[in-house]
């Protein structure tokens, strides 16, 4: 399997590229992978602009490194869900297209998380940005509580660079055969 060299700090990982669809991707995964998640944080808290008060963050892969970058910053953080819960009262959704997932997939903030970002700078944490669909997801459901988005920082950009998030680096995009 064809892999990406990158490196975070002083940790270095070779990314499995695989298919998707159309494209082949480097696949970051921090679930598991403490010391690139901590290199990630150490990072990207030096990073994080004036007038963020809370961390956003969806679920799943992302969710160490929200939690590891709360830590180093003193932030609360929330978690959006890919799935209405029992336990969820008064929720707000969006329906999102990944590129890695490549179907349909909602993202649902409990109610019970509103009064926390209501009113709030937030910055949307998440590992990797590549089409921007769950970013444009996140920022109409924050909008949709009163919770401005002042930044979105991630581990990596993929795809097209962009300058309107805070990245650590960047990962092209490979053709669709190079993931098979």
């Amino acid at each position: 399997m064809p892999t990406h060299p990158v490196t975070i700090g002083r940790e270095t990982r070779e990314l499995p590229v695989v298919n998707v669809g159309a494209v082949s991707v480097a696949l970051l995964n921090l679930l598991g992978d403490t010391l690139l998640t901590e290199a990630a944080a150490e990072a990207l808290a030096t990073r994080v602009p004036d007038g963020v008060e809370v961390l956003v963050t969806p679920e799943v892969k992302a969710v160490p490194l929200a939690h590891a970058l709360s830590v180093r910053t003193g932030l609360p953080y929330v978690v959006v869900r890919k799935t209405l819960k029992p336990y969820m009262v008064g929720g707000f959704s969006r329906t999102v297209h990944s590129i890695t997932t490549g179907t349909p997939q909602d993202l649902v903030l409990d109610g019970a998380d509103v009064p926390r970002l209501r009113g709030k700078g937030v910055a949307i944490v998440d590992d990797v940005i590549s089409t921007g669909g769950t970013l444009h997801a996140l920022t109409d459901l924050l909008s949709e509580v009163d919770a401005r988005v002042v930044a979105t920082m991630v581990v990596f950009t993929e795809g097209e660079v962009r300058d309107d998030v805070v990245a650590l680096g960047h990962l092209p995009l490979f053709p669709a055969e190079a993931g098979a």
